[in-house]
């Protein structure tokens, strides 16, 4: 406070009155905090023990004070996980009782099941078939429109449900013959047959090529006779350029000497049928399905 027996002086510079105070030469202006300021100061200050006063604030030696509400975070997130879980609930009652095919005719029923798909496909699927199942040589690739048991709703439900070559009794299975090492044809005929197969995705196959008449009486019955292959037996298609084990020819050469036999596991007692469900739908979703 400035001194009422000192005259009062003001700063030459700001023109403020000083508060009398001085430390070398550097004097005090009497500047004071508006009042605005001052109510806001005091208006939190209220709100803060009210805070304290409702809201666990203080520590104690067994935890803390529980406030007049008795709320806590932990309360809180079990009230609103409480709502996610009786609304799932719901959804997943109206899943069960839904037609897989018939799904779709619900939107908001659909996106709960394609998003629950999606969490499921991360959890289990991804390992092998990739993140957004865009697969990788020897796990097939969901996004194309190439299915070896078929690409429907039903098809791709069912292949989850029992896999291929798994322990499941209904288990998708098909072999292919190991025509070199089992020496059902010589290295000169896989040769021959592998060109071709090459030749059919290139689209000049010729039937008078030496491989055309190896391919229509060792692989025609399951591949077809224009290599379209055969969902019903699991037989790729051979007459495109998607490969699961690669399209080279050096690939080629190698499937048919030595026939791949991938595995995927059931999945039918691992997981719910309607994880399945969900499974199905968002693999249909990638956009391969048929």
């Amino acid at each position: 406070m400035t001194d009422p027996k000192k005259p009062v002086e003001k700063d030459a510079v700001s023109g403020v009155e000083t508060t009398g105070h001085e430390w070398d030469g550097l004097k005090e202006l009497n500047n004071p905090a508006p009042r605005w300021w001052l109510w806001v100061f005091i208006l939190t200050v209220i709100w803060a023990v009210g805070y304290w006063v409702v809201y666990p604030a203080w520590p104690t030696i067994d935890g803390s004070t529980k406030g007049k509400w008795n709320w806590t975070e932990y309360k809180e997130l079990a009230d609103k996980q409480g709502e996610i879980t009786a609304r799932q609930s719901q959804y997943l009652a109206k899943l069960q009782s839904t037609k897989l095919e018939d799904v779709h005719n619900d939107r908001a029923l659909f996106e709960f099941a394609r998003l629950g798909g999606m969490t499921a496909f991360k959890e289990n699927c991804a390992a092998c078939h990739a993140a957004g199942g865009a697969g990788t040589k020897g796990y097939p690739n969901l996004n194309d429109d190439d299915w070896l048991w078929g690409g429907k709703l039903s098809d791709i439900y069912q292949t989850i449900q029992v896999g291929i070559r798994s322990s499941h009794p209904d288990t998708r299975n098909t072999a292919m013959p190991n025509f070199g090492k089992d020496g059902v044809l010589k290295p000169a005929q896989i040769e021959d047959v592998a060109k071709y197969v090459e030749s059919m995705h290139l689209k000049t196959a010729s039937a008078s090529s030496p491989g055309a008449a190896i391919f229509a009486e060792q692989c025609a019955a399951c591949h077809g006779n224009d290599g379209g292959g055969n969902t019903e037996m699991g037989a790729p298609r051979l007459n495109d350029n998607i490969w699961l084990y690669g399209g080279s020819h050096a690939d080629i050469v190698g499937s048919i000497t030595n026939a791949h036999a991938g595995v995927m596991p059931t999945w039918k007692d691992r997981l719910d049928d309607n994880t399945i469900k969900m499974l199905a739908i968002y693999v249909h979703s990638l956009g391969g399905g048929k």
